[in-house]
């Protein structure tokens, strides 16, 4: 029998020794390894490449010394094992493990937490309103799980707590409200079960946490899609002090694919292998972002590997009436995108310069570019905006109005002033955004403002709306799903009507733009077997786009203002 080559385990690395035609071979099975790479070949040691490597070895042998051959028939086991597993919990005919609760778990919800405590972690991107907090909530009645740590955004520790009472009435849960860490209160002989905490005082409780807590539950985890920020480092150290990772989110990107190699690594660190070998294996640059080139087949295997699980209204049977996506062009007034064009097209040609050494300077011009032109531009068509939700006012709906800018908010509240607005935007305190929310609900007021990133999680505002305006856009489609999701859950019996109020000036068309490509990368993987209606291509950054669609409009509006000749 020939022998090709040499295979060696080092660390937590396979390295490959082998003929040139074979190393080809190689390349082709393993995606991660780049193409251009020669010499010794390496592969992260995980237990799907074990699988893989054997498989190849079986076809191409190499030589193995003792050490190396058992890690990698241990690893190729492990793999089959749990994949065989977990396929067998999937299986319409399984019969799935009980979950002492007070109100009992859908079907879906149990396999989900069935999966999450048979492998130790779990991305659950189930539609928006299908109950992933009943999914997690499963997971606790594991005492393997508890005491249990949920991370959540700054206004949801106390709805989760009631959902915990609701299903798991005997856990004893704990909100954490100051920053500076104390001592956890005590139940009888123990501390509490399931503590709630928000992601902005992670990082002053990490230390205390992660000597306390069995599992961890990140909800809304695409908060963790940037992994140079305070709060996934706090996240990582947690999370590696835990046996269970539970991630949850209906939308865990919310820009380009690559972001969500972060947040499954936060989960299980190396299930997609080093970062290099996810980039090789399935992405491409953009301006600086990593764009997956095929998100449905990285969805396909996700959800193979049982990376990710998620289920939408059509497959568990709990459809709603639909969303109606209405684009609408309004009106804007130059005064206000005036106001900044002098400072705005200086920014834009710095953008727009070459050369590497003015990097950080164009990094800095992009950020303000970015902050003044989309401001004005939510200036501009603010009174625009206020007069169509006066007019739906006026036909009898009540109206979430989504918005950014505090400026904008005040035009808005002002032109409003007799409809009594009432305010849900990053401002409010905690207990604020809860009187504002009941105050809606009850009909104190037709309209909530709400800011584009304070909603995420936000239970209830289906029985009291089915019209959401965005009369401010983002440049991320997962935040505008999010919003969405507010008044388009369970308990909503009308169809819900989004506007995206879009002006022809200022940011907003390259903003439109950029949100078809966005959208690709975000239903690809949750949705890897949906064909997208919609492809718009956009290469490069978005603030080089921005700058040069600004610079062409400023020139155009100029040579139109011209004296012809005669």
């Amino acid at each position: 029998m020939k022998i090709y080559g040499r295979i060696w385990l080092r660390g937590r690395q396979w390295n490959i020794e082998t003929e040139p035609h074979i190393q080809i071979r190689l390349k082709r099975v393993f995606g991660s390894v780049h193409r251009l790479t020669h010499g010794t070949l390496t592969i992260s040691h995980t237990p799907e490449h074990c699988r893989d490597l054997q498989w190849f070895c079986d076809r191409y042998p190499h030589e193995l010394d003792t050490e190396s051959e058992a890690a990698l028939r241990s690893g190729a086991r492990q793999h089959r094992d749990m994949i065989l597993r977990l396929e067998r919990i999937i299986d319409p005919n399984y019969a799935g493990m009980p979950f002492s609760m007070a109100l009992p778990p859908r079907s879906y919800q149990g396999r989900e937490a069935e999966i999450y405590l048979n492998q130790g972690f779990l991305l659950i991107a189930d539609d928006v309103g299908l109950g992933k907090t009943c999914a997690a909530i499963c997971g606790f009645t594991d005492p393997r799980t508890l005491p249990a740590v949920v991370v959540t955004l700054t206004h949801l520790p106390w709805q989760w707590e009631d959902e915990v009472r609701k299903f798991a009435p005997n856990l004893r849960t704990h909100v954490i409200r100051r920053g500076t860490p104390y001592e956890l209160p005590r139940f009888f002989d123990r501390g509490p079960d399931v503590v709630l905490i928000n992601y902005h005082k992670l990082a002053s409780w990490v230390d205390v946490l992660r000597r306390y807590a069995k599992s961890v539950v990140f909800d809304e985890i695409q908060e963790l899609r940037h992994a140079d920020s305070v709060k996934y480092s706090a996240a990582e150290s947690l999370a590696g002090a835990c046996r269970f990772r539970l991630g949850l989110s209906a939308t865990p990107i919310y820009n380009y694919g690559g972001e969500i190699f972060n947040v499954l690594n936060i989960l299980k660190p190396d299930c997609l292998g080093t970062r290099a070998e996810f980039s090789n294996e399935w992405c491409a640059g953009i301006g600086g972002h990593l764009k997956i080139r095929a998100p449905k087949a990285f969805g396909a295997y996700a959800r193979e590997q049982f990376l990710i699980v998620r289920h939408t209204r059509e497959e568990v049977g709990r459809e709603l009436p639909p969303v109606i996506r209405i684009p609408h062009r309004i009106g804007s007034d130059r005064e206000a995108l005036d106001d900044v064009e002098n400072s705005a097209a200086e920014l834009a040609r710095i953008i727009l310069q070459q050369g590497e050494s003015m990097k950080g300077q164009k990094m800095q011009a992009s950020e303000q570019f970015n902050n003044i032109l989309r401001q004005a531009t939510g200036i501009a068509k603010a009174p625009y905006v206020a007069d169509f939700v006066r007019l739906l006012v006026e036909s009898g709906e009540k109206v979430v109005l989504c918005g950014w800018h505090r400026e904008v908010y005040s035009i808005w509240l002002a032109k409003l002033r007799d409809l009594k607005p009432i305010m849900y935007t990053g401002s409010e305190t905690a207990a604020e955004k809860i009187q504002a929310k009941e105050q809606f609900v009850k009909g104190a007021s037709r309209i909530l403002v709400l800011s584009l990133r304070s909603g995420a999680g936000l239970e209830g505002l289906q029985e009291a709306a089915s019209s959401i305006v965005f009369g401010e856009l983002d440049w991320s489609p997962g935040v505008h799903e999010q919003c969405i999701g507010r008044v388009h859950r369970d308990g909503q019996s009308r169809s819900v009507a989004a506007y995206f109020l879009v002006a022809e000036d200022g940011a907003d068309p390259v903003i439109a733009e950029t949100l078809g490509l966005k959208r690709e990368q975000i239903e690809g993987i949750r949705n890897p077997h949906q064909d997208l209606i919609e492809r718009l291509d956009s290469s490069g950054d978005r603030m080089k786009k921005l700058a040069e669609h600004y610079l062409q409009s400023r020139a155009n509006r100029e040579s139109s203002l011209e004296p012809s000749l005669p």
